[in-house]
């Protein structure tokens, strides 16, 4: 394989179920960036709690390049680039809101390393437990009076189906907006222009390398883009199955090294 980057989604791909990267898939990645390979994350995570959790994770000093927020974010380590694109409009996030809001969710809008809801549940406290961002309150009325990356729906895993039919009847006639399950708890509303393969593509450009030469792994819907336009797309076995169905290779769970073994089986 013609490998010259490696960039891996987050939660169910490159952390385990301990919230932290395994030491044989630490030791790999140290191994492919000795031998001249970039490696970097592509997360919906936003790129400033990213950069606070690289310790915790066990991978500080390991990571040249993060594209955050589905793409709309790049912080670039190497080359000191640090920019964002395309986020909603306040007033859009306002409506999907009065969409859904009979419904039994909560909202959070990521922004600068804090999840922001505009109200305190069990909800916003799982996913600031889960996913180890602090959270905050506040009125969304005012908040929502600037652009915001993008939005969170979060819920039961067993409700997800109902949020997911809801869904299919959002519109809004003055702004544009995608909309896709990202977990079996989360929601996301983000700019239509916003992909994990657009921010890839835009860092791989950066550094003069091609999308040829980048494997990436992933494990969820929100993987199935830079799955698919990847030279080599990597799934995990824990994968969704729409995202495995354009895989090039399926690898282990991320329970299991997979992301470790692939490394140092096919790429090293």
């Amino acid at each position: 394989m013609d490998v010259k980057a490696i960039m891996c989604d987050v939660d169910g791909t490159l952390l385990n179920s301990q919230g932290i990267v395994s030491p044989m898939t630490v030791e790999m990645i140290k191994k492919a960036r000795e031998k001249g390979i970039l490696f970097g994350l592509s997360t919906g995570r936003d790129v400033h709690s990213v950069k606070t959790l690289l310790n915790i994770w066990g991978i500080d000093g390991l990571v040249d390049a993060i594209v955050g927020t589905g793409g709309a974010e790049i912080y670039d380590y190497t080359l000191q680039v640090d920019k964002s694109s395309y986020p909603l409009d306040g007033e859009l996030i306002k409506d999907i809101i009065h969409h859904y809001e009979d419904m039994d969710v909560n909202f959070a809008v990521p922004y600068q390393g804090v999840l922001y809801a505009p109200k305190d549940d069990g909800y916003i406290q799982m996913l600031s437990r889960d996913d180890r961002v602090p959270y905050e309150v506040v009125d969304f009325d005012e908040f929502l009076k600037e652009p915001r990356p993008k939005l969170i729906i979060i819920c039961n895993p067993e409700y997800m189906d109902k949020v997911v039919e809801r869904s299919q009847t959002f519109s809004n006639d003055k702004y544009k907006s995608s909309s896709l399950k990202t977990a079996s708890v989360l929601y996301e509303y983000m700019d239509p222009r916003v992909t994990k393969t657009h921010g890839l593509q835009e860092v791989m450009a950066m550094h003069d390398i091609s999308m040829e030469q980048l494997c990436t792994f992933g494990d969820a819907d929100n993987d199935y883009d830079m799955t698919l336009h990847a030279g080599v797309g990597v799934v995990m076995a824990n994968g969704s199955d729409k995202t495995k169905s354009v895989a090039d290779y399926i690898t282990d769970d991320n329970d299991h090294d997979g992301i470790g073994k692939f490394i140092e089986k096919h790429i090293l």
